[in-house]
């Protein structure tokens, strides 16, 4: 008995110890680093390093009952094995009930600007896909565009390297992946679309759960930022969709994505912005509308501008944040053949609140949602919310 309250103790304690403190979570986006970038600083003293981010959420349309969730809390681990390779994974529990693995890669120094990755790992696609750490972002929820156009969190099983060339004030990332998923087996003998116009791509993404490949796609990334306080960033993702062994002979199983963002990020004293484009475009989608009975659009399209300012004096500890956000996100910026674009689709947001960081890694968040589409008098309810996140 003493020695398992020994050994307990032991293991406890090289838990606590383990942890070093390091720099206190950076608002400007030129230092800023997501958990995973974190746990592959260096920063950390010892082998095993740990980390945690977690969202409580409160949701209020306007003639509905609130909502009351938890969206996601999650433990992320390192390994360094040596001074050149690490592993990093990261855990989620979504709602309570679902588990689910949102990273997992290992991470190898080959030089001081080329970093060799493999596994389960995020597409460097926009902002949130990679910074979505509730600390980082105004707003308890994400910006829809990177819900329903990019579509967060968006990971998948691939290979390839990154790196930053600092005497060009320039970061990149260039993987080959999976694709996204197009259809499965409907459990009557039939076949189930996975892929609609309402939220385009998202229901596709595999996750690296029993995932399907029958070619490769190709991603990559450039972040610029030479000039203070200023990021800037260029992301593309090119390839086919995936289908099962018994689906891909199917004519409209399979079709092209071509995805284009930019992003840029801003702060000056206590003033911050920042602003993201995508544009993904679609091929042979009347073929897989056809085959699946779905409507997706040929044409994704999703836009956000936003602005923020620190009420509370740049001496302080603690942040205050007002901010306004305007979003434009079409999942039928286009359509082939016969399928006409539906106004339902195309969205517009504008949210507007504040974020009070009590301290680095803790915030409290509210806002309001003024929410709307092109179809001529309908009637989409505004939203109430308010938020908890923290990230150590």
């Amino acid at each position: 008995m003493r020695k398992a309250i020994f050994l307990s103790f032991l293991l406890v304690s090289s838990f606590v110890f383990a942890q070093t403190k390091i720099d206190s979570i950076a608002l400007n986006p030129q230092s800023q680093l997501n958990s995973a970038q974190r746990l592959l600083s260096g920063n950390y003293a010892s082998t095993v390093t740990v980390s945690a981010y977690a969202e409580i959420a409160y949701n209020q349309p306007e003639s509905d009952n609130a909502t009351l969730d938890i969206p996601r809390m999650v433990l992320l681990f390192g390994y360094r094995f040596n001074e050149k390779a690490q592993f990093v994974t990261e855990v989620e529990m979504e709602h309570i009930r679902l588990l689910v693995i949102e990273q997992a890669f290992v991470n190898y120094n080959v030089a001081n600007n080329v970093n060799l990755r493999g596994g389960l790992m995020l597409v460097p696609m926009g902002i949130i896909n990679e910074f979505h750490e509730p600390t980082t972002f105004n707003g308890t929820d994400r910006p829809s565009v990177d819900r329903y156009i990019v579509p967060t969190t968006w990971r998948e099983i691939g290979v390839g390297v990154s790196g930053n060339f600092n005497d060009l004030s320039l970061g990149y990332q260039a993987y080959v992946f999976n694709g996204f998923k197009t259809i499965e087996a409907d459990g009557l003998g039939g076949i189930s679309g996975l892929l609609q116009g309402s939220d385009g791509l998202r229901s596709g993404r595999q996750s690296g759960a029993l995932s399907t490949m029958d070619s490769p796609t190709f991603s990559a990334k450039l972040d610029y930022y030479g000039i203070a306080g200023l990021r800037l960033g260029l992301s593309t993702y090119f390839g086919q969709t995936q289908a099962s062994d018994e689906f891909e002979v199917l004519e409209g199983s399979n079709i092209g994505v071509s995805m284009f963002g930019l992003d840029a990020r801003y702060a000056y004293q206590r003033f911050a912005a920042r602003g993201q484009f995508i544009y993904n475009s679609l091929s042979d989608t009347d073929a897989y509308n056809i085959l699946t009975g779905k409507d997706l659009g040929s044409a994704l399209m999703g836009y956000y501008v936003e602005g923020s300012y620190n009420l509370l004096t740049a001496n302080k500890k603690q942040k205050l944040f007002v901010f306004a956000r305007f979003e434009n996100y079409d999942t039928h910026a286009d359509t082939a053949g016969d399928l006409e674009q539906n106004p339902l689709y195309d969205r517009t947001d504008v949210t507007t609140g504040l974020s009070y960081h009590i301290a680095p890694g803790v915030v409290l968040k509210g806002d309001y949602q003024f929410k709307s589409n092109a179809l001529n008098g309908s009637d989409v309810d505004n939203q109430l919310n308010f938020g908890i996140g923290v990230w150590f």
